[in-house]
């Protein structure tokens, strides 16, 4: 019975979890960056005393993909040759779940960075509600990496052992 649960392709679904979480968390991070990054500059270009100040939407995009690195060695921490089938799949859930909400909250930083950049340029009382829109989104990715967590502590509760 134990055979059933640790086939030997266990481990792939871990490793492919690992992958997903830093690949998808580094395109969100990027596009967030990238989208934002042209309002930055011409921003910068109208008000260059603001340019320091409307990098924060790039800084947050960032963190993203620090959300899913942390998420990544937490998997690849565990990943061993012989695993239960079980662990395996909720590490790759784990993976999914912090990647596609890190995907997820990279585009609409890079959205409303891009826009509350331009409009704070134009109307500097706008800062605070574009900083503000910009915490939401970041949360989002902050929500995947909690439910990993919680996913990655209970792939190992209860778990088949596998000992050869």
């Amino acid at each position: 019975m134990a055979m059933d649960r640790c086939p030997i392709y266990a481990s792939f679904f871990g490793a492919l979890g690992c992958a997903c979480s830093i690949v998808f968390t580094v395109i969100g991070a990027s596009y967030g960056t990238a989208k934002s990054a042209g309002a930055i500059f011409q921003s910068g270009i109208i008000r260059p005393d603001r340019l320091m100040q409307n990098t924060l939407c790039a800084i947050m995009a960032q963190i993203l993909s620090i959300y899913g690195l942390v998420a990544s060695v937490i998997i690849s921490g565990n990943l061993v040759e012989k695993m239960a089938l079980y662990t395996g799949f909720l590490q790759l859930g784990a993976g999914l779940a912090v990647g596609l909400s890190g995907l997820a909250a990279g585009f609409a930083i890079g959205i409303v960075g891009d826009a509350g950049v331009r409009a704070s340029t134009q109307q500097p009382r706008l800062y605070i509600g574009m900083v503000l829109i910009l915490i939401f989104a970041e949360v989002l990715g902050l929500y995947g990496v909690i439910v990993a967590i919680l996913m990655l502590t209970r792939s190992t509760l209860n778990v088949t052992e596998c000992l050869y």
